[in-house]
């Protein structure tokens, strides 16, 4: 079974922006940071709640000098992210006081982060232990869904809520009713990678991957992403859909205290921390 979504990937361009647009205006906390696996010489930041619990992760890798990304059809178009009823008043303030350019639909806020990256905020029931610069009864509690600028919606809806489980008009993941409207999408700094699902454990994970190679989808292997573990394959409408593990979680490596104070190696990359901590931009937390 699929619990929703685990996290979102993104490209940022500037690091210290990105982590202080994360922290100190959405209110989120930097819960890992670490390096892109396949580029050691990129941060990848993680941000959620005070734990990092599956379900609340926006990760970036920040390229500093790349060409802005462009979002449109191939991608996931706007990630809404969840408050508690009630808590939109205050994110109308919050958003201005920070000089956050938005859209006010009434039941839902629309803006975007510095990048470009298209954001949303929709009240949810539910509450979490908050953290940071957001009192609790206004913060962020989760990743509500995201829209798919899907160019086969038919077929990704069959994917979504035949295969997947999941309601595809209401649910996670959500169809862009204006895909057909914007130009092709293009990967850089505002642009998302990917989105990623949610499964209990490994053996989960591995009959999925069964599944969708059964119904005729190219699947990656499985990936040890350390705090997680992964399968990739695109949908028909071209969105890059990851399958990610709840466990084993963000503590592995850090106490809660700890969590994204230091920058994280996996075993394979620790011989090389000299190097790679050389190589990356200081960052100034908190």
């Amino acid at each position: 079974m699929i619990h929703g979504i685990h996290h979102v990937t993104a490209i940022a361009g500037d690091a210290q922006r990105n982590l202080d647009f994360y922290t100190k205006t959405l209110g989120l906390r930097l819960v890992k940071r670490t390096v892109n696996f396949d580029d050691p010489g990129t941060y990848h930041l993680y941000y959620g709640d005070g734990l990092g619990r599956p379900g609340t992760i926006l990760t970036f890798f920040p390229w500093k000098n790349a060409f802005r990304g462009r979002t449109g059809q191939g991608q996931v178009t706007e990630t809404a992210l969840a408050v508690p009823e009630g808590a939109l008043p205050y994110w109308r303030t919050r958003l201005q006081e920070f000089a956050v350019p938005f859209e006010d639909l009434g039941d839902e806020l629309l803006f975007a982060d510095p990048d470009g990256m298209r954001l949303a905020l929709v009240e949810s029931g539910l509450l979490t232990d908050g953290y940071g610069a957001v009192p609790t009864q206004y913060a962020i509690t989760r990743i509500d869904h995201v829209k798919l600028g899907s160019v086969e919606p038919i077929e990704t809806l069959e994917l979504v809520q035949g295969i997947m489980g999941l309601d595809g008009i209401n649910g996670p993941a959500q169809l862009d009713p204006d895909a057909d409207k914007l130009p092709k999408g293009m990967m850089g700094p505002g642009a998302v990678h990917h989105v990623a699902f949610r499964v209990a454990d490994d053996a989960s994970e591995l009959e999925w991957r069964e599944k969708l190679l059964d119904a005729g989808y190219a699947v990656s292997p499985v990936m040890d992403r350390q705090y997680f573990h992964s399968i990739y394959f695109r949908e028909p409408g071209g969105v890059l859909f990851e399958i990610a593990t709840d466990p084993p979680g963000f503590m592995t490596d850090e106490t809660e205290a700890e969590l994204g104070q230091k920058i994280q190696l996996p075993s394979w990359l620790e011989s090389q921390r000299a190097e790679i901590e050389k190589a990356l931009p200081p960052l100034k937390i908190g």
